[in-house]
C-alpha cells in the first residue's frame, strides 16, 4: 500500500495531479486546497496517500498534510460521505476549522460543498460529533496558542450560558461557527460558572480581535 509520494509535479487535471515519481506517472486526486499549494511549488513535492482498491479501479488520494488526511478518514466514516464528496468538503471547510464546525452544528456551512444537502450536513454532524475528541487538532484561526483541543469543544449545548451566548452572537450577524469558537475561547479563559453576559462581552472582544469593524 502507497503511504506517501514525494516526486516531481507532472501537471494538473480537474481535481487531480499526476506526480512523477522514479520515471512513473501517479494520478492523485485532491482537495482544492491541496492543490493550490501543490501547483505553487510546482516543482518537488510530496503528498501523504490513501489508497482506495475497488474491483474496477484503483485510486489514489493526496494530502498536504496528516491532519486533513486524517479528516478525510474521518468524514467517509460517515454514511453516504464518499471519496468525492469528502474531498469536496475538504475544499471548502480548512481541517482547522472543520472541529469548531461540527461542534457549533454548523450545518450551513457544511451545506456549502458540492454533494451535501442539509440531510447529510445534518448526517455528518450527528455521526461525527462524538469522535472529534480523538483527533489531537486545534480549533483553528481563534486559537491563540491555549492549546484548546477538540474534546474541549464538544458543543455549544454543554450548558445553558454558553448555548445562549452562541445565540446571542449569531443574532447580531456573526457566523454560528465564528460565534462557537470565540464562546469556546471564553470559556476557557472565564471557566464553566461564567454567566451568559460575561461570555457575550468577552466573546464579542475576542471577535472584534479577529475581525476589526464588525458588530460590537
Amino acid at each position: 500500500m502507497i503511504a506517501r509520494l514525494t516526486g516531481l509535479l507532472d501537471h494538473s487535471v480537474e481535481g487531480s495531479v499526476i506526480i512523477n515519481v522514479g520515471g512513473v506517472g501517479y494520478l492523485v486526486f485532491c482537495s482544492t486546497r491541496t492543490l493550490e499549494l501543490l501547483l505553487a511549488e510546482r516543482k518537488m513535492v510530496s503528498v501523504y496517500i490513501e489508497t482506495h482498491v475497488r474491483e474496477d479501479h484503483i485510486h489514489l488520494y493526496g494530502f498536504i498534510d496528516q491532519l486533513e488526511q486524517e479528516w478525510f478518514k474521518l468524514l467517509t466514516t460517515v454514511q453516504g460521505v464518499g471519496a468525492k464528496v469528502a474531498l469536496a468538503i475538504l475544499s471548502v471547510i480548512a481541517p482547522e476549522t472543520l472541529a469548531q464546525t461540527v461542534a457549533a452544528a454548523d450545518k450551513a456551512v457544511i451545506s456549502q460543498a458540492p454533494g451535501v444537502g442539509p440531510k447529510l450536513a445534518s448526517r455528518i454532524i450527528s455521526e461525527l460529533k462524538d469522535k472529534i475528541g480523538d483527533l489531537d487538532i486545534s480549533i483553528g484561526p481563534f486559537d491563540s496558542g491555549i492549546g484548546l483541543k477538540a474534546d474541549m469543544i464538544k458543543g455549544p449545548n454543554a450548558n445553558q450560558a454558553t448555548a445562549d451566548a452562541v445565540s446571542a452572537l449569531v443574532n447580531l450577524g456573526y457566523g454560528r461557527s465564528e460565534a462557537y469558537t470565540a464562546v469556546a475561547q471564553s470559556v476557557q479563559r472565564l471557566g464553566d460558572s461564567a454567566v451568559v453576559e460575561m461570555l457575550i462581552k468577552d466573546g464579542l472582544l475576542e471577535l472584534a480581535a479577529f475581525r476589526p469593524g464588525d458588530p460590537q
